[in-house]
């Protein structure tokens, strides 16, 4: 069985990002950058698949710039088999990222793709579903939970009002929430190693799918600021405050 992991490059979730004064993003200049720690999640199960003797081989692809290698290399270190990049220097859009995958998909025909939930820089939430209903695969999203039986294989998704168990048949995507599994730390042999490995690079034109945008992005922002609270004297002005003044009790 081989398994196929999306992995996006985005900033580290440690760095504090600066949004530009021209309010058209973030600035990336000299800004660490990491693998999406929802697709760490993925490599990781991938990982425990082939090691419990369920995958014979992990495969990693990302979509964007010559600088996603590296994260093809963490990729390497934490032990996958192979990388894919399809070399493309915009930022696009689910939709797009979808199409790109889904054409690996077809050259590559694996039993399971495995994608983060989402990633922390755009939060759409929507590569998984789209690219599932591109290749006409069932799925299970938000997924705390995974267990292949012999051609299927179920789900423990987390949804509001708990946890919910569903079934589907391979081939299958599945999308990783936070607590499916804990990600591993590359060791310093694997992180050698790592940097022989040769990553097959492809570009959207290689695979024939257009990358035009449907969507534009008209602004961005940094969040308010939180202002200073205050102190009060009594629970008498407490609930004055609170019914008064931020309207939140009756």
């Amino acid at each position: 069985m081989k398994v196929l992991v999306a992995i996006k490059r985005v900033v580290d979730a440690n760095v504090n990002i600066v949004v530009k004064g021209d309010g058209t993003g973030v600035d990336l200049a000299n800004v660490k950058m990491a693998v999406n720690p929802f697709c760490e999640i993925g490599i990781e199960q991938a990982l425990q698949l082939r090691e419990s003797g369920i995958a014979v081989e992990v495969v990693a692809v990302s979509i964007g710039s010559e600088k996603t290698q590296e994260q093809l290399r963490v990729c390497f270190a934490l032990g996958a088999d192979r990388g894919i990049q399809v070399n493309t220097e915009d930022d696009l859009e689910p939709l797009s990222i979808a199409k790109l995958l889904h054409a690996v998909y077809q050259r590559e025909k694996p039993e399971i793709v495995i994608f983060g939930k989402q990633s922390i820089d755009g939060d759409n939430g929507q590569t998984g579903q789209m690219f599932a209903e591109l290749a006409g695969l069932p799925q299970g999203t938000f997924a705390s939970n995974l267990e292949i039986q012999g051609n299927s294989a179920e789900i423990t998704r987390e949804v509001d009002g708990g946890l919910q168990t569903v079934k589907v048949s391979l081939p299958m995507v599945l999308t990783t929430d936070l607590r499916l599994n804990t990600p591993r730390f590359a060791t310093l042999p694997n992180i050698m190693k790592s940097r022989s490995k040769t990553i097959d690079t492809f570009t959207p034109e290689d695979l024939g799918v257009s990358v035009e945008r449907h969507t534009e992005v008209l602004h961005v922002a940094s969040p308010p600021g939180r202002q200073a609270g205050i102190k009060v004297e009594s629970v008498e002005e407490l609930v004055d405050k609170l019914r008064n003044e931020a309207k939140v009790i009756a």
